[in-house]
């Protein structure tokens, strides 16, 4: 699901170099399905932007990834970011759903709460196959 969704984000929507997942083992962040170039494997929690949604448990919209501290830089063509945290119905983090723009200021909330309901269907339906 997780490789399919992916697919159809990256190319469903325009102005992205890099859609995918990364799961959470217990200890870090770990790159799953994604659609882009190679990607970081491993993002330590509370790190770039993708680490900080997963600690905070909230969407973060970045219209700039030069201006964020602490940017990880996996594809120098990235300029905005938005990352939705995965929980799960008990509250425990899966991972996060990452999206890259080469354009800057390319998400806003609107796309935000879009991926948050995408985020929650695809929960769901892991959910529904356990």
């Amino acid at each position: 699901n997780a490789a399919n969704l992916s697919a159809l984000v990256y190319h469903a929507l325009p102005d992205l170099n890099w859609v995918g997942f990364y799961f959470h083992d217990g200890r870090e962040l770990v790159v799953g399905p994604f659609q882009g170039l190679p990607a970081c494997v491993r993002i330590p929690l509370g790190k770039g932007v993708c680490g900080a949604a997963a600690t905070q448990r909230r969407t973060l919209i970045v219209q700039d990834v030069h201006a964020f501290p602490g940017h990880i830089a996996c594809d120098s063509a990235s300029n905005s970011e938005v990352v939705v945290p995965i929980l799960l119905a008990d509250g425990r983090l899966l991972g996060v759903l990452d999206l890259d723009s080469p354009l800057l200021n390319r998400f806003d909330e609107v796309d935000a709460r879009g991926l948050e309901r995408l985020v929650a269907v695809f929960v769901a339906a892991m959910a529904a196959t356990r």
